[in-house]
């Protein structure tokens, strides 16, 4: 008993320190990126990839990236977290639909915050509309990522077997990342735009999943789903 104990708290850890790597590192790849391509104006990156891409830029794939892009945008994200939240209220998961309201507020906001910081202007030469907002972090990639990543959360607290909560993890975790792509493609965004986003998505996403644990007990949360 005293083995099997000891190998659950050694799994924690592991797991525990696994997670705390994957914070750092993706806060220490967002302020190389930071550094890079805004302090010092380094584009050779974001040149590449844009030339890869319009190597293989099609009518056709110009159009499939205009439609995934929308998923992106906060015409689609602000309106599915609010049916998210209604469902989750409706469904007598209270705590969950207020985790997912914060979590949506704070990345909101968070995304903002850091573009008007950076002021980076975007890319020349879009093929479809002039935006005049700014660049750095890209918002579709930061935005798209942490509600697929409250999707999958909210999948893994369910009853569905554990094969296809994966599935659904992975293909969820794709569709972020062609939505990032798809800003790129349609010359949005530059590809370290998309980077910087998907890292602070990641390690808000950390944060908040650590921040939860740690205000909400198990106490009030079966109060409020009560």
């Amino acid at each position: 008993m005293k083995k099997f104990i000891r190998e659950i708290i050694t799994e924690v850890e592991i797991k525990t320190l696994l997670v705390s790597l994957l914070f750092i590192i993706s806060l220490f790849v967002f302020g190389y990126l930071a550094h890079e391509v805004v302090a010092e104006d380094e584009t050779s990156f974001d040149n590449a990839v844009f030339a890869f891409f319009s190597a293989h830029t099609t009518r056709g794939l110009i159009n499939v990236m205009r439609i995934l892009t929308f998923f992106g945008t906060t015409y689609f994200v602000i309106p599915a977290y609010v049916v998210l939240i209604v469902v989750l209220f409706l469904a007598h998961r209270r705590s969950d639909a207020i985790n997912v309201g914060i979590v949506a507020m704070s990345s909101t906001l968070l995304m903002l915050g850091l573009k008007q910081f950076f002021h980076r202007q975007r890319p020349e030469l879009p093929l479809i509309k002039t935006l005049t907002n700014f660049s750095f972090p890209s918002g579709h990639a930061l935005c798209s990522f942490i509600f697929c990543s409250v999707i999958i959360y909210l999948v893994a607290k369910g009853n569905l077997d554990l094969k296809w909560k994966w599935l659904f993890s992975i293909l969820l975790v794709l569709f972020s990342i062609v939505i990032g792509i798809s800003r790129i493609v349609l010359r949005y965004h530059y590809a370290t735009d998309v980077l910087a986003g998907f890292c602070v998505g990641f390690a808000w996403v950390i944060f908040s999943l650590w921040l939860e644990k740690k205000l909400t007990s198990r106490r009030v949360e079966l109060q409020l789903d009560a």
